[in-house]
Protein backbone atom coordinates (compact mmCIF):
# COMPACT_ATOMS: atom_id res chain seq x y z
CA UNK A 1 0.00 0.00 0.00
CA UNK A 2 1.30 2.99 -1.19
CA UNK A 3 1.99 5.90 1.77
CA UNK A 4 -1.04 7.94 0.28
CA UNK A 5 -2.97 5.03 0.52
CA UNK A 6 -2.18 4.65 4.24
CA UNK A 7 -2.69 8.40 4.70
CA UNK A 8 -6.43 8.03 3.13
CA UNK A 9 -7.47 4.89 5.29
CA UNK A 10 -6.07 6.75 8.55
CA UNK A 11 -8.04 9.97 7.91
CA UNK A 12 -11.10 7.74 7.43
CA UNK A 13 -10.53 5.41 10.68
CA UNK A 14 -10.12 8.95 12.57
CA UNK A 15 -13.87 9.08 13.50
CA UNK A 16 -14.64 5.78 14.41
CA UNK A 17 -11.76 5.73 16.75
CA UNK A 18 -12.09 9.52 17.85
CA UNK A 19 -16.11 8.10 18.91
CA UNK A 20 -14.25 4.93 20.98
CA UNK A 21 -11.62 7.07 22.76
CA UNK A 22 -12.44 9.07 26.03
CA UNK A 23 -12.92 12.20 25.10
CA UNK A 24 -11.94 14.41 29.17
CA UNK A 25 -14.22 17.10 30.09
CA UNK A 26 -13.29 20.09 32.48
CA UNK A 27 -15.86 20.73 34.95
CA UNK A 28 -15.46 23.26 38.26
CA UNK A 29 -17.22 25.02 40.73
CA UNK A 30 -16.68 28.60 41.00
CA UNK A 31 -18.19 30.23 44.82
CA UNK A 32 -17.51 33.38 46.61
CA UNK A 33 -19.30 35.06 49.06
CA UNK A 34 -19.06 38.20 51.39
CA UNK A 35 -19.17 36.73 54.99
CA UNK A 36 -19.88 38.74 58.20
CA UNK A 37 -19.37 36.80 61.51
CA UNK A 38 -19.68 37.54 65.13
CA UNK A 39 -18.54 34.96 67.87
CA UNK A 40 -16.76 32.99 64.84
CA UNK A 41 -13.84 33.44 62.77
CA UNK A 42 -13.62 33.70 59.20
CA UNK A 43 -12.82 30.09 59.28
CA UNK A 44 -15.94 29.40 61.40
CA UNK A 45 -14.02 28.23 64.33
CA UNK A 46 -15.69 29.36 67.76
CA UNK A 47 -14.11 33.30 68.85
CA UNK A 48 -14.76 36.34 71.15
CA UNK A 49 -14.27 38.64 68.10
CA UNK A 50 -16.37 39.77 64.81
CA UNK A 51 -14.63 39.63 61.48
CA UNK A 52 -15.46 40.28 57.57
CA UNK A 53 -14.16 38.54 54.71
CA UNK A 54 -14.15 37.30 51.29
CA UNK A 55 -15.09 33.31 51.58
CA UNK A 56 -14.51 30.85 49.25
CA UNK A 57 -17.63 27.71 49.43
CA UNK A 58 -20.15 28.99 51.60
CA UNK A 59 -23.04 27.60 49.02
CA UNK A 60 -20.96 24.72 47.33
CA UNK A 61 -17.54 23.93 47.87
CA UNK A 62 -15.22 25.41 44.93
CA UNK A 63 -13.27 23.04 42.70
CA UNK A 64 -11.76 22.50 39.75
CA UNK A 65 -12.12 18.86 37.56
CA UNK A 66 -11.04 16.32 34.72
CA UNK A 67 -13.70 13.26 33.77
CA UNK A 68 -12.73 10.60 30.78
CA UNK A 69 -14.89 7.85 29.64
CA UNK A 70 -14.05 4.93 27.19
CA UNK A 71 -16.01 2.33 26.00
CA UNK A 72 -14.44 -0.57 26.05
CA UNK A 73 -17.38 -3.05 23.87
CA UNK A 74 -19.83 -5.42 25.05
CA UNK A 75 -21.49 -2.45 27.74
CA UNK A 76 -17.95 -2.54 29.27
CA UNK A 77 -16.03 1.19 29.70
CA UNK A 78 -13.17 2.68 31.79
CA UNK A 79 -13.26 6.21 33.19
CA UNK A 80 -10.63 8.26 35.01
CA UNK A 81 -11.94 11.08 37.60
CA UNK A 82 -9.30 14.06 39.28
CA UNK A 83 -10.57 17.10 41.22
CA UNK A 84 -8.93 19.84 43.14
CA UNK A 85 -10.66 22.06 46.05
CA UNK A 86 -10.03 25.51 45.10
CA UNK A 87 -9.99 28.83 47.57
CA UNK A 88 -11.23 31.47 45.47
CA UNK A 89 -10.29 34.16 47.70
CA UNK A 90 -6.95 33.55 47.35
CA UNK A 91 -6.52 31.44 44.07
CA UNK A 92 -4.67 29.02 45.95
CA UNK A 93 -5.71 25.35 46.20
CA UNK A 94 -7.51 24.09 49.46
CA UNK A 95 -5.05 21.04 50.55
CA UNK A 96 -1.25 22.37 50.22
CA UNK A 97 -0.28 18.64 50.43
CA UNK A 98 -2.10 16.52 47.90
CA UNK A 99 -3.32 18.44 44.49
CA UNK A 100 -5.78 16.19 43.78
CA UNK A 101 -7.32 16.32 46.98
CA UNK A 102 -11.47 15.59 46.55
CA UNK A 103 -11.00 13.09 44.19
CA UNK A 104 -8.37 10.97 42.22
CA UNK A 105 -9.57 8.05 41.08
CA UNK A 106 -9.50 5.14 37.95
CA UNK A 107 -12.30 2.95 37.29
CA UNK A 108 -14.34 0.38 34.89
CA UNK A 109 -18.02 -0.54 34.58
CA UNK A 110 -20.71 -2.55 33.29
CA UNK A 111 -24.11 -4.00 34.03
CA UNK A 112 -22.64 -4.82 37.36
CA UNK A 113 -21.85 -1.65 38.56
CA UNK A 114 -18.31 0.12 39.37
CA UNK A 115 -15.27 -0.61 40.11
CA UNK A 116 -12.99 2.54 41.30
CA UNK A 117 -9.14 2.92 42.90
CA UNK A 118 -7.47 5.59 44.34
CA UNK A 119 -8.22 8.51 46.68
CA UNK A 120 -12.09 8.76 47.07
CA UNK A 121 -14.91 9.89 49.73
CA UNK A 122 -16.00 7.29 52.21
CA UNK A 123 -19.31 5.44 52.60
CA UNK A 124 -20.58 7.62 55.42
CA UNK A 125 -19.88 10.52 52.54
CA UNK A 126 -21.66 9.21 50.15
CA UNK A 127 -24.53 7.99 52.60
CA UNK A 128 -25.08 11.38 53.89
CA UNK A 129 -25.11 12.78 50.60
CA UNK A 130 -28.23 12.57 49.38
CA UNK A 131 -30.31 13.17 52.76
CA UNK A 132 -28.46 16.30 54.17
CA UNK A 133 -30.59 18.73 55.65
CA UNK A 134 -29.29 21.87 53.19
CA UNK A 135 -28.27 19.55 50.09
CA UNK A 136 -24.20 19.27 51.08
CA UNK A 137 -23.91 23.05 51.22
CA UNK A 138 -21.47 25.25 53.10
CA UNK A 139 -19.50 21.36 53.61
CA UNK A 140 -16.31 22.97 56.05
CA UNK A 141 -19.62 24.37 58.79
CA UNK A 142 -22.00 21.67 58.18
CA UNK A 143 -22.45 19.28 60.92
CA UNK A 144 -23.35 16.18 58.77
CA UNK A 145 -20.43 16.66 56.75
CA UNK A 146 -17.74 17.85 59.11
CA UNK A 147 -18.97 15.36 62.11
CA UNK A 148 -21.30 12.71 60.83
CA UNK A 149 -19.04 12.09 57.25
CA UNK A 150 -15.66 12.65 59.35
CA UNK A 151 -14.44 15.82 57.29
CA UNK A 152 -12.81 17.47 60.04
CA UNK A 153 -13.43 14.79 63.13
CA UNK A 154 -11.72 17.23 65.96
CA UNK A 155 -10.00 14.08 67.10
CA UNK A 156 -6.40 15.01 66.26
CA UNK A 157 -5.40 11.70 65.18
CA UNK A 158 -5.52 9.92 61.56
CA UNK A 159 -7.92 7.20 61.05
CA UNK A 160 -7.41 5.34 57.89
CA UNK A 161 -5.43 6.80 55.18
CA UNK A 162 -6.77 9.89 55.04
CA UNK A 163 -3.67 12.44 54.40
CA UNK A 164 -4.14 14.37 57.99
CA UNK A 165 -4.86 13.93 61.44
CA UNK A 166 -7.64 16.28 61.02
CA UNK A 167 -10.64 14.46 59.08
CA UNK A 168 -11.09 10.94 56.90
CA UNK A 169 -14.14 12.37 54.49
CA UNK A 170 -11.52 11.14 51.64
CA UNK A 171 -9.44 7.82 51.87
CA UNK A 172 -6.02 7.50 49.73
CA UNK A 173 -5.61 3.72 48.76
CA UNK A 174 -9.31 2.98 48.32
CA UNK A 175 -11.23 0.37 46.80
CA UNK A 176 -14.83 0.57 46.15
CA UNK A 177 -17.80 -1.24 44.43
CA UNK A 178 -21.09 0.50 43.81
CA UNK A 179 -24.05 -2.04 42.49
CA UNK A 180 -27.52 -1.15 41.66
CA UNK A 181 -30.50 -3.42 41.82
CA UNK A 182 -33.56 -1.65 41.02
CA UNK A 183 -34.34 0.70 43.43
CA UNK A 184 -31.93 -0.45 45.79
CA UNK A 185 -27.65 0.80 45.32
CA UNK A 186 -25.33 -0.90 47.05
CA UNK A 187 -21.99 -0.05 48.09
CA UNK A 188 -18.49 -1.39 49.65
CA UNK A 189 -15.56 -0.07 50.53
CA UNK A 190 -11.71 -1.02 51.36
CA UNK A 191 -8.81 1.20 51.81
CA UNK A 192 -5.00 -0.39 52.57
CA UNK A 193 -2.99 1.01 54.93
CA UNK A 194 0.25 0.31 53.11
CA UNK A 195 2.20 0.39 56.43
CA UNK A 196 4.72 -1.63 56.23
CA UNK A 197 4.99 -4.60 58.72
CA UNK A 198 1.79 -3.60 60.70
CA UNK A 199 -0.91 -5.59 59.02
CA UNK A 200 -4.30 -3.48 59.17
CA UNK A 201 -2.97 -0.43 60.41
CA UNK A 202 -4.76 2.58 59.44
CA UNK A 203 -7.24 0.59 57.34
CA UNK A 204 -10.86 1.19 56.27
CA UNK A 205 -13.47 -1.35 55.48
CA UNK A 206 -17.40 0.19 55.14
CA UNK A 207 -21.04 -0.98 53.64
CA UNK A 208 -23.69 1.04 52.45
CA UNK A 209 -27.48 0.78 51.45
CA UNK A 210 -29.21 3.54 49.48
CA UNK A 211 -32.97 2.86 48.49
CA UNK A 212 -34.66 5.47 45.94
CA UNK A 213 -38.05 4.88 44.56
CA UNK A 214 -41.35 6.68 44.64
CA UNK A 215 -39.86 10.35 46.25
CA UNK A 216 -38.50 8.35 49.32
CA UNK A 217 -34.57 8.45 49.36
CA UNK A 218 -33.44 6.22 52.32
CA UNK A 219 -29.34 6.41 52.96
CA UNK A 220 -27.20 4.74 55.40
CA UNK A 221 -23.38 3.39 56.11
CA UNK A 222 -21.41 1.67 58.55
CA UNK A 223 -17.27 2.19 58.02
CA UNK A 224 -14.49 1.48 60.41
CA UNK A 225 -11.50 2.85 60.24
CA UNK A 226 -7.95 2.09 62.39
CA UNK A 227 -4.94 4.39 63.27
CA UNK A 228 -1.23 3.63 62.85
CA UNK A 229 -1.16 1.91 66.55
CA UNK A 230 -4.64 0.07 65.60
CA UNK A 231 -6.84 2.13 67.46
CA UNK A 232 -10.25 2.44 65.77
CA UNK A 233 -12.73 4.66 64.89
CA UNK A 234 -16.55 3.25 63.89
CA UNK A 235 -18.96 5.38 62.51
CA UNK A 236 -22.13 4.71 61.45
CA UNK A 237 -25.25 7.06 59.72
CA UNK A 238 -28.74 6.63 58.52
CA UNK A 239 -31.49 8.74 56.78
CA UNK A 240 -34.11 9.92 54.73
CA UNK A 241 -35.53 12.30 52.28
CA UNK A 242 -38.87 12.66 50.92
CA UNK A 243 -39.81 14.91 47.47
CA UNK A 244 -43.72 15.92 47.83
CA UNK A 245 -44.51 18.23 45.04
CA UNK A 246 -42.09 21.70 45.30
CA UNK A 247 -41.14 20.43 48.73
CA UNK A 248 -38.06 18.73 49.71
CA UNK A 249 -37.63 16.55 53.36
CA UNK A 250 -34.58 15.58 54.70
CA UNK A 251 -33.53 13.67 58.21
CA UNK A 252 -30.54 12.11 59.39
CA UNK A 253 -28.56 10.68 62.33
CA UNK A 254 -25.33 9.51 63.11
CA UNK A 255 -23.11 8.63 65.37
CA UNK A 256 -19.23 7.72 65.65
CA UNK A 257 -17.09 6.34 68.85
CA UNK A 258 -13.22 6.64 68.51
CA UNK A 259 -10.91 5.03 70.90
CA UNK A 260 -8.16 8.37 71.11
CA UNK A 261 -5.68 6.09 73.16
CA UNK A 262 -5.60 3.02 75.41
CA UNK A 263 -8.10 4.26 78.00
CA UNK A 264 -10.30 6.97 76.24
CA UNK A 265 -12.83 7.27 73.88
CA UNK A 266 -14.77 9.84 72.35
CA UNK A 267 -18.41 9.61 70.58
CA UNK A 268 -20.15 11.93 68.81
CA UNK A 269 -23.60 11.89 67.36
CA UNK A 270 -25.45 14.36 65.10
CA UNK A 271 -28.60 14.54 64.17
CA UNK A 272 -30.29 16.74 61.48
CA UNK A 273 -33.77 17.59 60.14
CA UNK A 274 -34.28 20.50 57.10
CA UNK A 275 -36.54 21.38 54.35
CA UNK A 276 -36.17 23.00 51.07
CA UNK A 277 -39.34 24.76 48.76
CA UNK A 278 -38.86 25.35 45.18
CA UNK A 279 -40.69 29.05 46.14
CA UNK A 280 -40.56 29.53 42.24
CA UNK A 281 -38.86 28.00 39.24
CA UNK A 282 -35.74 30.31 40.16
CA UNK A 283 -36.04 30.70 43.94
CA UNK A 284 -35.25 28.09 46.63
CA UNK A 285 -35.55 28.54 49.94
CA UNK A 286 -33.55 25.98 52.67
CA UNK A 287 -34.09 26.03 56.37
CA UNK A 288 -32.12 23.45 58.52
CA UNK A 289 -31.20 22.69 62.11
CA UNK A 290 -28.35 20.60 63.00
CA UNK A 291 -27.69 19.20 66.59
CA UNK A 292 -24.20 18.02 67.78
CA UNK A 293 -23.16 16.07 70.97
CA UNK A 294 -19.96 14.70 71.96
CA UNK A 295 -18.99 12.83 75.04
CA UNK A 296 -15.62 12.20 75.73
CA UNK A 297 -14.05 9.89 78.92
CA UNK A 298 -13.49 11.38 82.04
CA UNK A 299 -14.49 14.92 80.85
CA UNK A 300 -18.46 16.66 80.61
CA UNK A 301 -20.63 16.04 77.98
CA UNK A 302 -20.65 19.02 75.50
CA UNK A 303 -22.04 20.14 72.12
CA UNK A 304 -24.03 22.39 69.93
CA UNK A 305 -27.00 23.62 68.29
CA UNK A 306 -26.64 25.02 64.97
CA UNK A 307 -29.52 26.87 62.14
CA UNK A 308 -28.74 27.50 58.65
CA UNK A 309 -31.34 29.31 56.55
CA UNK A 310 -30.41 29.57 52.68
CA UNK A 311 -32.02 31.71 50.20
CA UNK A 312 -31.03 31.30 46.25
CA UNK A 313 -32.10 32.99 43.02
CA UNK A 314 -30.67 31.03 39.90
CA UNK A 315 -30.03 33.81 37.20
CA UNK A 316 -29.59 30.74 34.93
CA UNK A 317 -28.99 27.07 34.89
CA UNK A 318 -24.82 27.34 35.57
CA UNK A 319 -25.37 30.60 37.67
CA UNK A 320 -27.10 31.46 41.36
CA UNK A 321 -26.86 34.06 43.62
CA UNK A 322 -28.02 33.03 47.44
CA UNK A 323 -28.01 34.61 50.67
CA UNK A 324 -27.11 32.06 53.85
CA UNK A 325 -27.86 33.29 57.57
CA UNK A 326 -26.25 30.94 60.34
CA UNK A 327 -26.67 30.78 64.10
CA UNK A 328 -24.50 28.51 66.86
CA UNK A 329 -25.40 28.26 70.51
CA UNK A 330 -22.81 26.05 72.44
CA UNK A 331 -23.65 23.89 75.07
CA UNK A 332 -21.40 23.32 78.25
CA UNK A 333 -18.49 25.12 77.18
CA UNK A 334 -17.76 23.09 73.64
CA UNK A 335 -16.22 26.38 72.43
CA UNK A 336 -13.61 26.56 74.83
CA UNK A 337 -12.33 29.60 77.28
CA UNK A 338 -12.21 33.28 76.29
CA UNK A 339 -14.98 32.72 73.17
CA UNK A 340 -18.44 33.57 72.91
CA UNK A 341 -21.11 31.26 74.14
CA UNK A 342 -22.94 31.61 70.24
CA UNK A 343 -21.40 32.78 66.75
CA UNK A 344 -23.83 34.17 63.74
CA UNK A 345 -22.68 34.34 60.19
CA UNK A 346 -24.22 36.15 57.36
CA UNK A 347 -23.01 35.46 53.71
CA UNK A 348 -24.10 36.77 50.32
CA UNK A 349 -22.48 35.95 47.33
CA UNK A 350 -22.84 34.07 43.86
CA UNK A 351 -21.61 30.89 42.26
CA UNK A 352 -21.12 29.21 38.97
CA UNK A 353 -20.75 26.24 37.62
CA UNK A 354 -19.27 24.96 34.25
Amino acid sequence: MTPQKIALAAALCAPALALAQASPTIYGVVDASVRHTSGLTQANAPSAAASTGLASGVNSTSRLGFRAREDLGGGLFAFINLETGLNIDTGATANVSKFFDRASVVGLGDAWGQVTAGRQTNLLADAVSPVDAVGMRFASFNPNIATAALSSHGLGLEYGAAGAATGSYRLDNALKYVGQMGPVTARVMYSFGENAGAGSAQSSVGAGLAYVADGWVVSGAYQRFKTSRDLALQAATVGAAYQLGSVRLAFNTARSEAATSATATTVQRVHSAGTTWAATGSVDLTAAVYRVERARTGLRGDGYTRAILFAEYKLSRRTKLYAELDRTRWQAGYQGAGAKTGGTGVSSGMVHTF
